[in-house]
């Protein structure tokens, strides 16, 4: 990556958290499903261990997590098995904000003919643009991480005087499985942006991407799906894999023509 290529990447960075609207809906998912959401769901495991939800998670839990502390117990599995899920959805839902409007905001501020007039191929402006969108998805995602485990330690202690182990999973999730998932995703977002007529025509075809990440947190807290460290880690490796084909093969086919329809 070249420092032309670099101060592309610094444009598109600044101008997201300069604009008060787009930096605040940045901000709101992970909000809720960092903070919010775990908050809820520890409050109601400690003072309502009775309710018929709160008996229906115990069902979930296999025998090797049991540690004789069902309050404990049921915070280990929210923390590794129910929250993990969202943080597929915390970067694809940030990075879609920025990657909408990565061509199609040009196009609207009347800045695309001087963005083509820089000394950079098309193929490598759209690489800057999916980069751009990347990072931003990634610190995103990294910080509503250590936001999340700070609030959901500090309420461990304050309930029950020990802490939570984080398990490995998310190592594999927020290093491979969410990198790759992004990347798909603002691949193709941006990609449907050069064509798109206005950020929310963009911003439509970026919600049928988070539909199946949807489908899959429902089965989590259904009981229906308990994936293991190997199975992630397989299927993070085939993201990995696609998602390195679709930026390739999606630059390959990026020009002049496509961006200026």
């Amino acid at each position: 990556m070249n420092q032309k290529m670099t101060a592309v990447i610094r444009k598109d960075l600044v101008s997201i958290t300069a604009n008060k609207n787009l930096f605040l809906s940045l901000l709101v998912v992970p909000l809720v499903f960092t903070i919010v959401l775990p908050s809820i769901l520890a409050a109601a495991i400690h003072f309502a261990p009775g309710d018929p939800d709160i008996q229906k998670m115990t069902d979930l839990l296999p025998t090797s997590l049991c540690s004789g502390n069902m309050e404990l117990d049921l915070l280990g599995l929210m923390l590794n098995y129910i929250l993990p899920v969202f943080f597929l959805i915390i970067p694809l839902m940030s990075a879609s904000i920025m990657s909408a409007s990565s061509f199609v905001g040009e196009k609207e501020k009347q800045t695309l003919e001087t963005l083509l007039y820089c000394p950079l191929s098309v193929k490598q402006i759209f690489f800057a643009k999916v980069m751009a969108s990347f990072l931003l998805s990634m610190t995103v995602s990294l910080l509503s991480f250590l936001v999340m485990l700070l609030v959901l330690e500090a309420e461990t202690m304050f309930f029950l005087g020990k802490f939570l182990v984080p398990g490995i999973n998310w190592l594999i999730i927020l290093l491979l499985i969410a990198p790759s998932i992004s990347l798909m995703a603002i691949t193709l977002i941006v990609r449907g942006s050069a064509k798109a007529q206005s950020v929310e025509e963009a911003q439509q075809g970026a919600v049928f991407l988070v539909l199946p990440l949807i489908l899959l947190a429902t089965g989590q807290f259904m009981g229906v799906l308990l994936i293991n460290v190997w199975i992630l880690l397989g299927l993070g490796g085939i993201c990995a894999l696609a998602a390195v084909f679709l930026l390739k093969k999606s630059m390959g086919r990026f020009t002049y023509e496509l961006l200026l329809k």
